[in-house]
């Protein structure tokens, strides 16, 4: 296979994965394959139903909310193998039918030469799905275990290459818009991470544009619920390449996280959405910092002034 291969898009499906053993119908009614309608169990076919109309409507709130695709766009899918990928690739051609703009998709996957990396996974994949792809070989791994000692985590320097990687492949085949697949837990977590361990209120914003101008980066699951996307990635049979190739050590850090949201979402129910409300409801001069809100110029404004000397009612407040 060309390592640039790209092929004509038609409508994607799920393909089966070779390591279960369903029968036909069932199978089919966790991939909406060609087994007619009235052979498949209602309940799946219900809860299928439901839930890509949930994440269509996420993800379509979340394209329109931040302008992320517009007319013409040729937007580069990132597609690591994972879930999360995998879901975002299938609403986005889903969207794309009943779009009323024009653009394209491409799926790029960078393969990094990880030991026990199953390369053919992903060409099998979007091959018998008749979606257009390219497979950028590169071989990061061995320049990550050179540099990084034994013992300590690669993700950093892995995942500053594998952009640097992909953001220079966007630019050389002319993509305008480079698609990842974080979603709303993902946004969660990374601003609690850099609270709590970098000292600032920041996360991973659903548009942004490159430090270098040169690329624009949309999350357009920045809406979904890591939740909705294991069940439907279940329910789709996506053949899922497992993340822990290279061997590092999970982010412990993350993962604490993780677990910590998830606890306050069960005692709490309604807690998460609130929290990720409040990252769209930002008031800098609220807030302490002087790069945000001039505190210098600060003045009083008299009219302002004297109504606040009047009583409050509390009840109106």
């Amino acid at each position: 296979m060309s390592s640039h291969e790209v092929i004509p898009a038609v409508q994607l499906y799920s393909a089966p994965s070779p390591a279960k053993t369903r029968s036909k119908v069932e199978a089919a009614e966790l991939t909406n394959s060609s087994v007619s309608d009235t052979e498949l169990s209602k309940p799946v076919k219900t809860r299928l139903n439901k839930l890509q109309k949930r994440l269509r409507r996420d993800v379509g709130r979340a394209i329109e909310d931040f302008s992320m695709i517009e007319a013409g766009d040729k937007v580069m899918v990132c597609l690591s193998g994972g879930k999360d990928s995998y879901a975002m690739l299938d609403i986005l051609l889903n969207l794309q039918k009943s779009a009323p703009i024009t653009f394209e998709l491409v799926a790029v996957n960078l393969d990094q030469k990880q030991p026990g990396f199953p390369e053919h996974v992903l060409p099998e994949y979007l091959r018998a799905n008749g979606v257009p792809f390219h497979i950028i070989e590169r071989d990061t791994y061995s320049v990550v275990k050179e540099v990084i000692p034994e013992g300590k985590t690669t993700c950093g320097l892995c995942s500053r290459m594998r952009r640097g990687t992909l953001y220079r492949f966007a630019q050389e085949h002319g993509f305008t818009k480079i698609a990842l697949g974080h979603h709303r837990d993902d946004i969660l977590e990374t601003f609690f991470l850099n609270m709590f361990y970098g000292g600032k209120l920041k996360t991973m914003p659903p548009k942004l544009r490159s430090d270098d101008g040169k690329n624009i980066v949309i999350r357009p699951m920045a809406y979904c619920r890591e939740q909705d996307l294991i069940a439907y990635a279940d329910l789709r049979e996506f053949p899922i390449i497992p993340c822990n190739l290279c061997g590092s050590q999970e982010n412990l850090q993350r993962q604490a996280l993780k677990e910590m949201l998830q606890s306050w979402d069960k005692q709490f129910p309604g807690r998460i959405e609130v929290m990720f409300s409040s990252l769209r409801n930002v008031v800098p001069s609220h807030l302490v910092d002087t790069q945000l809100f001039d505190f210098q110029q600060f003045q009083v404004n008299a009219g302002v002034a004297a109504e606040m000397t009047e009583p409050l009612d509390i009840l109106a407040l």
